[in-house]
């Protein structure tokens, strides 16, 4: 079969498309042959080198996918031949098959396609964690969430105005505006025509969000804290613009006793338990139509190296799959 290899750290040059060999599931594993692979920021982490490969070079990239199991292993009672199957991590996804340990996979429900539970559990399980656990948003809340329009972002918008919560949202065109206020969000700030914080005080007449959701890292740093209340919460989940700088933890009292975490979902989900609990809960929100799953664009996965131009350039919206 098939997969993209990564030999060496680069730019979306370094994506190839090439033979590779998978083998038979050992003691707990499971093969599954993808019916589609989910696109991610993540991804680009990888392939760059600023997130280390967990076993070097070469590396498959690809943290999210969805199948049918193929073989099982050893010992492996929880799944079998033709189960439709879907995960969110170890990387090793942009193949046409892959070997997988049974304890990271979960059921697809009836009524979920597989194209669109691929593209969904790692956006879906991290928009989760962070309106449920991270912070529990309740009615009344008001959030901030940076890049609205993007994957995580058009799911946080439909699932936190479900919970009751005023949602404000930045993107970075007017497309984006209108595809962020269709999925949810009350107010956008479009960053590169408005002062987002000095928006965000507007709209919460200077009062400041409860909690900020922020992936984008350098270029909202340290705007993102001056949208905050007192005791207010900065989520800092990713860096899309880049890694913020070492800063002195005293900016969290100057700025009204803040509270600031570097969440992953990986911790959310590190047990079988916790795993199933994260994808039910996205699986029944989905099933009932509260968050409503998109696939804004589809390329083959031999033409991942055009996707992720595209995604890094922001050329894309919503979730992304790739196709074996």
């Amino acid at each position: 079969m098939k997969a993209i290899l990564v030999s060496q750290h680069g730019g979306p040059e370094v994506l190839e498309w090439r033979d590779h060999k998978v083998g038979e599931p050992g003691p707990g594993e499971v093969k599954v042959r993808h019916e589609a692979v989910g696109l991610n920021f993540l991804d680009v982490y990888f392939r760059s080198g600023l997130y280390p490969a967990p076993n070097g070079l070469p590396l498959v990239p690809g943290n999210e996918g969805a199948g049918i199991v193929t073989s099982v292993g050893e010992g492996v009672t929880l799944f079998k031949e033709g189960d439709r199957v879907a995960y969110a991590g170890p990387i090793g996804a942009y193949a046409q098959e892959r070997l997988i340990a049974a304890e990271k996979l979960v059921k697809v429900p009836d009524g979920i396609e597989l194209d669109v539970a691929a593209g969904m559990m790692l956006k879906g399980m991290t928009a989760e964690y962070l309106l449920r656990r991270t912070y529990d948003v309740k009615p009344g809340d008001t959030i901030l969430y940076h890049a609205a329009a993007g994957g995580v972002g058009l799911l946080v918008g439909q699932w936190a105005k479900a919970l009751g919560a005023t949602v404000i949202g930045t993107v970075g065109s007017q497309e984006k505006a209108e595809l962020a206020a269709a999925n949810g969000y009350d107010h956008v700030i479009n960053y590169r025509t408005e002062d987002f914080v000095g928006r965000v005080k507007d709209i919460t007449g200077g009062k400041g969000a409860d909690v900020v959701y922020d992936s984008v890292g350098k270029d909202t740093f340290p705007g993102s804290l001056d949208c905050l209340k007192p005791r207010g919460l900065w989520a800092s989940f990713g860096q899309s613009s880049g890694p913020i700088e070492p800063f002195n933890i005293g900016i969290l009292a100057q700025k009204g006793s803040l509270f600031a975490t570097r969440p992953t979902l990986f911790t959310y989900i590190a047990s079988q338990p916790e795993l199933e609990a994260s994808a039910n809960a996205l699986f029944d929100v989905v099933s009932r139509g509260v968050v409503k799953i998109e696939i804004n664009q589809r390329y083959p996965l031999a033409e991942a190296a055009r996707a992720h131009t595209d995604l890094e350039a922001r050329n894309t919206t919503g979730t992304t799959v790739l196709l074996p």
